[in-house]
């Protein structure tokens, strides 16, 4: 793909990505639900992790710059099957995210026009309630999304920017405006009404708000320098936006008491509350541009992830073809773009937030254990001894991690003493302190690395896990429902598919070196009789 793209290009691409419909839709839902005003931490705690898998991705992006995203690094460092049910988890994420995302295009077009939402969608009796609700104008949005990503990946950074750089103007005016009508005893009154199980349940599901980040390491392939671009494009990104959404979060709580917060509408509706009617006009402009620049770099970065897969042939090869004169891959963009329509047009995705979030934790857990065995493991160079010493690290860490987790989990409803936490912690340092000082490392980064290896990939994955065991048990049976259509899938055609691949090219390279044997020869042999 052509090398078109700089560190502004990926700030903008990032903060496009991911400030969107999660900052708008899920802050009142989980400051009246779950967390209170306490919500701020909630969105702190999910940007700490956030940005610790972002130092992840960051290193893999620098050193592996294609498009494949988390796909390509994790079938480098573990192999096609945990790349598989990654990328496929991933693509789930994108597409439904992205059908939420446009109809929620849709509820807020209509708050713009004073209407109800459904006055633009078709009812269809015939259907569920949950996908009776035809909405066109969300497929209209997502269509027109995928002519601006097909059309030049530079110009849908162009045209990103511009509206992240209005949305940002529209975000400065809510923090301005929400101050002058806050007050003081709306945040201190009740900090953390539901204490600090309420502000975990909150930050796992308030991660939704953070996804999309990766879609902007799928960009490496067209970024003209990736170890200087990538490091400063994706931290940078996601700094500003972990500061944007806590400022948000507590210009909210200002405005009103927690219990009065609208879980729908939540700034809108503050605003109304707060004698500035007016106000909500300009909320839902934002919120439309927020959600567009989501929308347009879901499209980029969904189907360049689907493309390195094609490449594989674990799905149809002509997925991965790049159009000559455009420089984008056409047929994954549009792909991509009919799947998000179709789900977009038929159903309600508002529950889905938990199911959204459980696959990205997955995704990111699995990226920072990659990090750690690129780091520690070299196939021919690291020794037996210190293999099993790193796997044997490797496993406490995950495991202490899952046993926090589920105990947390667990106890959930109430109790539970500290005594099993204090055990599984110590195990975590324990066994990160070992593999720092007791395992050599085999490789190094060439260009830019991870600092504090291996305690910052340990921490992501501790917080990932931890994560996990806020998320309702229900998300837990779709995520596995999904994942076992992926197996059969992947058994049944994809695995095939790939080993024939990598025979056909396995055999090619073995006839290249025949042929340049024999042309080799033929050269001595011409020389010897002259």
């Amino acid at each position: 793909m052509k090398r078109t793209l700089t560190w502004w290009d990926l700030i903008w691409f990032g903060i496009g990505a991911v400030i969107g419909a999660g900052i708008f839709v899920l802050t009142g839902q989980e400051a009246k639900e779950a967390a209170g005003p306490a919500v701020v931490v909630s969105y702190a705690v999910s940007g700490v992790s956030a940005m610790l898998s972002v130092f992840c991705y960051t290193e893999f992006a620098v050193e592996i710059p294609v498009a494949g995203g988390s796909f390509a690094y994790l079938r480098v460092e573990l192999g096609d099957f945990m790349a598989f049910i990654a990328a496929g988890n991933i693509l789930l994420e994108y597409c439904i995210g992205g059908a939420a995302v446009a109809r929620s295009w849709t509820s807020y077009f209509a708050t713009l026009l004073d209407h109800h939402p459904n006055d633009f969608r078709v009812h269809a009796p015939a259907l569920s309630e949950d996908y009776s609700r035809l909405d066109p104008i969300a497929v209209a949005v997502v269509l027109l999304i995928c002519l601006f990503a097909v059309l030049s990946t530079k110009g849908s950074s162009r045209f990103n920017y511009v509206l992240s750089i209005v949305h940002l103007a529209v975000i400065a005016f809510i923090v301005v405006a929400g101050l002058t009508r806050a007050k003081a005893a709306n945040l201190t009154a009740h900090f953390a009404p539901f204490g600090a199980r309420g502000i975990f349940a909150a930050s796992a599901v308030l991660f939704f708000a953070y996804i999309g980040f990766d879609a902007v390491s799928t960009m490496a392939e067209e970024t003209r320098n990736p170890a200087r671009d990538i490091p400063i494009g994706l931290v940078g990104a996601m700094t500003l936006t972990t500061a944007v959404y806590c400022v948000l979060a507590l210009v909210l709580c200002l405005m009103q008491p927690y219990s009065e917060i609208d879980p729908d509408a939540p700034f809108s509706v503050a605003f109304t509350a707060a004698g500035m009617d007016w106000a909500k006009y300009i909320v839902a402009f934002g919120a439309l541009k927020g959600m567009t620049t989501v929308l347009l770099v879901s499209a980029v970065g969904q189907a360049r992830y689907l493309t390195h897969i094609a490449r594989t042939h674990m799905v149809p090869p002509g997925l991965a073809q790049v159009h000559p004169r455009l420089g984008t891959p056409v047929n994954a963009t549009v792909a991509m773009a009919v799947a998000t329509a179709v789900i977009a047009l038929f159903t309600d995705l508002g529950i889905l937030s938990n199911l959204l979030s459980i696959s990205t934790l997955f995704i990111f857990m699995l990226v920072a254990v990659a990090l750690l065995v690129r780091r520690y493991y070299g196939a021919g160079e690291t020794s037996a001894a210190d293999r099993n010493k790193f796997a044997a690290c490797l496993a406490v860490i995950m495991a202490s991690s899952v046993a926090t987790s589920a105990y947390w989990g667990m106890t959930s409803a109430g109790g539970g003493g500290w005594v099993p936490y204090a055990a599984t912690v110590a195990a975590w340092l324990a066994a990160t302190l070992f593999l720092q000082c007791g395992v050599p490392k085999a490789r190094a980064p060439k260009t830019w690395g991870v600092p504090l290896v291996p305690w910052l990939p340990a921490a992501s994955i501790f917080i990932n896990i931890f994560l996990l065991g806020s998320i309702d048990a229900a998300s837990f049976v779709r995520f596995g429902v999904w994942t076992a259509a992926l197996l059969a899938y992947y058994f049944l055609f994809g695995l095939h598919a790939s080993y024939d691949t990598a025979k056909a090219l396995a055999a090619e390279a073995d006839a290249a070196r025949v042929e340049e044997g024999a042309r080799k020869a033929g050269a001595a042999a011409a020389g010897t009789c002259r």
